[in-house]
């Protein structure tokens, strides 16, 4: 079986310092194709060593020196597209052709950031005496941090490492333990694009023991976590001995709000898309969505029509497919868990709530893609992150009402909006209380603008030229001039 290596100061490590292994599942067939590594805390320990030891070196390129090696790395990345994007496949179990498209946007995440870094400005503050000046300069943070999941694994992965050094930090990555291979040779490419030794790591293991000693290790400085929120407020906790800068990205268990003047066929599709891509498992999915009363039997209908569409199966080897399989039988069950509840309770499911039919479908963590409606907010589907294939659908009749629902819950990441009216989406968006709205849209996400949560959704930046500024520290020099 094949070992994919951690890096560890620019060199390939295929021995677990623990004398463990994980094993690494194709979710569409259940089958073990890979294993890594479980890393020791002494790994762990040489991995930060070596970051550290590279900052020194790589902290002092100029920005537009380090422009230079991202550039170089994204282009190996896009030429790597197709060979990182099949291990994706297998790995995740999303399409094939969505899992190219993560790894080419990586690409371009690294450009971005390769250009944002040479526009990192200062600033010069006049006093009240004319031989006095302050002087504000931004300065790279250090070691960071970056611990990444499964269902983005070389997207969310590339959003933190370009990010990192294009500010001039250095990194130690934890991919996770579901999908550790796409981001392990995402990583080797800026290996292969001549970055100093020890400037880009990755360490494979249990985010309990690898991700725990990564944190609480003494040369981080910063931390970047992408994860449930759960697992958030434990990194928070470990983060507090340190008093470590963190950015958390967290859960969503985000709205979508259609009114009566929308484009019907418009929300219908965005609604479906955003509530079923990748089946589910992103923490932007629409769980839940709110129509407005006159038109929602109309779009119930369109809604569950359009859903019946989508297919599924394994997509290494059909190319056609709209969905894989789930990445995990853990994943399977707390679906079913959430469907059935909301069941109990008196909702009614209009489509899938089953594991699809057919011999293709004996193996793997498959699942129909579910609209329930009769919900209720006491019900598990309308108030907690189901992170998977199921959304619910109920009728509002005031705005009032779909805003104060869209807000009854601790996540705060995302919301969606569909409606004609420019005044009516300015009193959505204005009482949404989130960090991310998509207006007769369903892709919030762009490298150009701040990706932020709200409430137990985390804090801090990725993505946009804010992105970049949580990976330095300001610094204050007061200068006093001869008279």
């Amino acid at each position: 079986m094949e070992v994919q290596g951690m890096i560890i100061g620019g060199k390939f490590v295929t021995e677990s310092g623990t004398g463990k292994y994980i094993d690494v599942i194709n979710p569409a067939t259940e089958e073990v194709i890979a294993r890594v590594p479980a890393a020791s805390e002494e790994q762990v320990d040489e991995a930060v060593q070596a970051a550290w030891k590279a900052f020194e070196r790589w902290s002092r390129f100029s920005p537009f020196e380090r422009a230079r090696f991202l550039h170089k790395a994204a282009q190996l990345v896009e030429e790597r597209a197709e060979e990182i994007g099949r291990i994706l496949t297998a790995e995740e179990g999303k399409p094939l052709k969505e899992a190219v498209s993560e790894v080419k946007g990586s690409a371009e995440v690294l450009r971005y950031f390769a250009e944002a870094g040479k526009r990192v400005f200062g600033e010069i503050i006049p006093l009240d005496k004319a031989n006095l000046q302050s002087i504000v300069i931004r300065q790279p943070i250090g070691v960071v941090a970056a611990i990444t999941p499964w269902n983005y694994p070389v997207q969310l992965l590339a959003w933190k490492v370009a990010a990192a050094l294009a500010a001039g930090c250095t990194v130690v990555a934890k991919p996770p333990s579901e999908t550790p291979l796409s981001p392990l040779k995402f990583l080797a490419c800026f290996l292969d694009a001549g970055l100093p030794e020890g400037a880009v790591n990755g360490v494979t293991g249990a985010g309990s023991v690898v991700g725990k000693s990564l944190i609480l290790h003494p040369l981080v400085r910063k931390v970047s976590f992408t994860g449930s929120t759960e697992a958030g407020k434990k990194v928070m906790e470990y983060c507090a001995f340190g008093v470590k800068r963190v950015s958390l990205e967290l859960g969503g268990q985000s709205p979508l709000i259609v009114c009566a003047d929308a484009d019907l066929e418009k929300a219908v599709k965005g609604g479906v898309r955003r509530s079923f891509r990748n089946m589910g498992q992103v923490c932007n999915s629409v769980n839940r969505i709110y129509v407005e009363k006159p038109i929602y039997e109309t779009f119930v209908e369109k809604f569950v029509a359009e859903t019946r569409k989508l297919r599924i199966g394994n997509g290494l080897t059909d190319p056609d497919v709209d969905l894989g399989p789930m990445v995990s039988l853990e994943a399977l069950e707390k679906v079913k868990e959430h469907i059935e509840d909301a069941v109990r309770k008196g909702a009614k499911v209009l489509c899938g709530g089953k594991k699809p039919e057919g011999e293709q479908y004996a193996k793997g963590y498959f699942f129909e893609p579910t609209v329930v409606v009769d919900v209720t907010h006491d019900m598990l589907i309308m108030r907690e992150e189901t992170f998977g294939p199921a959304v619910g659908i109920m009728p509002f009749e005031s705005l009032e009402e779909a805003i104060a629902w869209s807000n009854a819950t601790r996540y705060g990441l995302a919301a969606y909006v569909y409606t004609s009216s420019l005044e009516r989406a300015r009193r959505i968006c204005l009482g949404l209380e989130c960090g991310n709205i998509g207006l007769n849209n369903v892709d919030v996400a762009t490298i150009y603008a701040p990706y932020t949560g709200w409430k137990e959704s985390g804090f801090g930046t990725d993505l946009g030229p804010e992105g970049i500024l949580s990976y330095l520290e300001m610094k204050h020099i007061k200068v006093e001039f001869a008279d």
